[in-house]
């Protein structure tokens, strides 16, 4: 019989208290547990990007982490940053650069983008692709990408 516990996590700014088996990652608890399906479960392996979640303001893979090791630290997923207005320039410039295509890899790159501008908010294109590397996207939108998260950037600092 798995070991089971109780894990408290704080998501989007909600203290969130679930009984999970110990090898529960955190993706599962956020998909399964609290029904906030914007991390996509797609390689559960790390490799593309697509669970990506903010904990302690800093991008990760949620389905690289149990459930357990985040234990009270900040989560924010895409559902919280869509409620905050320095995360709007990010979406507007997905949606005008057609950056979603599929949508599939959309919230992951978009919470990298935010993450990457919220450390370097000027940062050039060369920057701005680095921080985004280990995302994938099977529709082959990469220059969409970097040029609606160049033009968040822009958006943000008032010069677009």
């Amino acid at each position: 019989m798995p070991h089971r516990s109780w894990v408290s996590v704080d998501v989007n700014g909600q203290q969130q208290r679930c009984e999970i088996d110990h090898r529960t990652t955190l993706l599962d608890v956020l998909r399964d547990h609290l029904d906030l399906t914007g991390a996509k479960r797609a390689c559960d392996r790390g490799e593309c990007g697509a669970c990506t979640v903010l904990l302690d303001g800093q991008p990760v893979y949620a389905c690289h982490l149990l459930a357990m090791q985040v234990g009270g630290r900040p989560v924010v997923t895409i559902e919280g940053l869509a409620e905050q207005p320095d995360f709007r320039p990010v979406l507007a410039a997905f949606v005008t650069n057609d950056a979603g295509q599929c949508g599939f890899c959309t919230p992951g790159f978009a919470v990298a983008a935010y993450a990457a501008l919220q450390r370097y908010p000027t940062a050039s294109e060369t920057q701005l692709r680095w921080e985004l590397v280990g995302h994938l996207c099977r529709c082959n939108a990469y220059e969409k990408i970097v040029t609606a998260v160049h033009e968040a950037s822009r958006r943000r600092l008032g010069t677009s």
